[in-house]
């Protein structure tokens, strides 16, 4: 397993020191969220592409990827009934697989609740079908980059499209490609009051990323998911993919943020 934080804890900070300081605590990669770097990926330059993989490199740290796609530009909308924005936001998640390339990245987040929702006035089936043929698009120029398209389950508070493993499942059966598999989310999982050691083992072929955060938001260890039963299945199940830091409070600052939860995960690594 190796161990990655998401770069938006580091508000506001340049990406090169970003790497530095995520290498200097002992992280291996780091996970970028686009719209850190620009509002929209074509506004980044093949010259600062260029210089985002070649600073990772310099620093010895992995660039695992991409997430929190659709923040920018705004009015981006997967299921939307909107024929011409639905192609728009295809079109953008394929600018984004090229850049996740371009900067060395493997793999690629699909969260982005809003972006997703079942509007009023769209059928689930069609917003599946919508977003499915989507996927299937996308995942041909993702296999094309070899990069791994993992959709996100999240929880019913902020989403009603696609909120479990089992609902992912099913989205992935309809895409029907090898570059789009799914992640696990341990704290939409909390909140949905999913059995995380149960859904790992049970969805061992199809998890290809895990965001570790806990069932209050925050760092891995501060809540009460059950992370003891969480490394045993992930252990067992063989699993030596990212795990990545994502957490939704960036109190009291990045550094101390990083630390605790690199701190925690390594204890249960190495027990």
């Amino acid at each position: 397993m190796k161990l990655t934080v998401c770069n938006e804890i580091y508000e506001n900070w340049k990406l090169a020191d970003v790497f530095r300081s995520a290498k200097s605590i002992g992280y291996e990669a780091v996970e970028i969220s686009p719209f850190t770097i620009a509002d929209h990926a074509r506004d980044i330059s093949k010259a600062q592409r260029d210089k985002i993989k070649r600073d990772a490199e310099r620093t010895g740290i992995e660039i695992a990827g991409l997430h929190w796609l659709f923040i920018k530009p705004e009015g981006l909308h997967l299921t939307s009934p909107n024929a011409a924005l639905r192609d728009t936001t295809r079109e953008y998640l394929k600018d984004l697989i090229h850049l996740c390339a371009d900067i060395g990245g493997s793999m690629m987040v699909i969260g982005s609740p809003k972006q997703r929702n079942i509007i009023e006035g769209v059928t689930f089936e069609q917003g599946f079908e919508w977003a499915a043929a989507a996927f299937k698009e996308c995942a041909e120029l993702a296999g094309e980059k070899d990069v791994m398209l993992c959709f996100e389950p999240l929880n019913s508070r902020i989403t009603n499209f696609i909120r479990n493993p089992d609902e992912a499942l099913t989205l992935i059966e309809a895409v029907d490609h090898p570059n789009f598999q799914m992640i696990l989310d341990v704290y939409s999982s909390s909140v949905e009051s999913l059995d995380i050691p149960a859904e790992l083992r049970k969805h061992r072929n199809a998890i290809r990323h895990v965001h570790t955060n806990d069932d209050n938001g925050y760092v891995p260890g501060s809540g009460g998911a059950d992370y003891v039963a969480i490394f045993e299945a992930l252990k067992e199940i063989g699993y030596e993919r990212y795990l990545s830091v994502e957490v939704f409070n960036f109190e009291p600052d990045p550094e101390t943020i990083a630390r605790q939860s690199i701190t925690f995960l390594r204890s249960l690594m190495d027990s």
